[in-house]
């Protein structure tokens, strides 16, 4: 890295310092906890003489084991593009202005969750909602093994509250659909025929600089073998919204040919274009009491508003990749 012309290329630059940095978290981790265990067999031998060290050497094993239990999750982590950085799209379904505000309330929570693990956040997309909320956002969350732990998020997302947009203060059940596929960093590892895309451009509504709405700086692309569509609005230009939305692109792509290669597990995820209910993943509920529930881990948190400010959404991500893990081990 600190050899000359490490960083004449940006792109490849970050794609090191981003592998740099998944592998440390990993062995630092390692060789921290092989220390602190051979200083446990000192605390050990001194607690012998000195009991009142007892609870010192209890709460050092519960660190460790701590430790131990994130490497053992980390170790789960082995699919092809779990390493990689993510983008994460979620987009409004039934239930009027108030899918709107969840699939907003959804945004929040992913940026908080994300925010809270050190990932770093760009919005590739967002378009608001006349009304309130959002119909679509798209953000690419930077780190270390962003997508491993996220794409277990991919499908329905149901919530039922008393409806803040129903004067009559009815119950309201609304749906937000979340994807996620792998940040590619390389144009090379997905090879896209320019003759197979069709490119749009249009103007961009909503915040995104002094150019909005005056120029046709936004820019949709439809690869027509898959139906695949991404679009971006948010960046100054249209070449950067160009650039950013062929990214997202050969992020939905990868993400695609790694369904192909999981056969098995493909059949988890045919429901993500089915927008009613029974289709949803997880459960969000403010009325009558507050909870989240897994529909697919039974993972239960009583708290709804630390699930949504982003503090408890990592044991929902824990509990996918534990129940993966032992679906792939039968």
């Amino acid at each position: 890295m600190s050899g000359p012309g490490f960083w004449n290329n940006s792109e490849a630059a970050q794609a090191v310092v981003l592998e740099l940095k998944s592998l440390k978290n990993i062995v630092v981790p390692i060789n921290s906890s092989t220390k602190a265990a051979a200083g446990l067999d000192e605390l050990l031998e001194m607690m012998a003489e000195e009991p009142e060290l007892a609870a010192d050497v209890a709460a050092e094993v519960e660190r460790l084991e701590g430790v131990l239990d994130d490497l053992e999750l980390r170790a789960l982590l082995n699919g092809p593009n779990d390493s990689a950085s993510c983008i994460l799209s979620i987009n409004a379904r039934d239930g009027g202005t108030d899918a709107n505000d969840w699939a907003e309330m959804m945004l929040r929570m992913y940026t908080a969750w994300a925010a809270k693990n050190d990932y770093s956040i760009e919005l590739l997309d967002r378009q608001d909602n006349e009304q309130a909320g959002i119909n679509h956002a798209a953000i690419a969350i930077r780190g270390p093994l962003a997508y491993g732990y996220l794409k277990g998020e991919e499908g329905m997302h149901r919530l039922v509250r008393i409806s803040p947009f129903n004067s009559e203060g009815k119950r309201q059940t609304s749906f937000a659909a979340v994807s996620v596929a792998p940040d590619i960093e390389s144009a090379e590892e997905i090879e896209i025929e320019e003759k197979d895309v069709d490119e749009d451009t249009y103007r961009a509504s909503g915040a995104g600089g002094q150019h909005v709405n005056k120029t046709d700086s936004a820019v949709r692309l439809t690869h027509r073998p898959t139906g695949t569509v991404v679009q971006c609005q948010n960046q100054r230009s249209q070449h950067q919204n160009r650039a950013t939305a062929w990214k997202m692109l050969r992020a939905k792509l990868a993400r695609i040919e790694e369904e192909k290669r999981e056969q098995e597990e493909a059949s988890k995820y045919a429901s993500k274009a089915r927008t009613g209910f029974g289709s949803q993943i997880r459960n969000y509920f403010l009325h009558p009491d507050q909870r989240v529930k897994d529909a697919r881990t039974g993972h239960l948190e009583g708290n709804f508003h630390s699930v949504l400010d982003g503090s408890d959404l990592q044991p929902f991500l824990d509990a996918f990749l534990q129940l993966r893990a032992a679906e792939n081990s039968k």
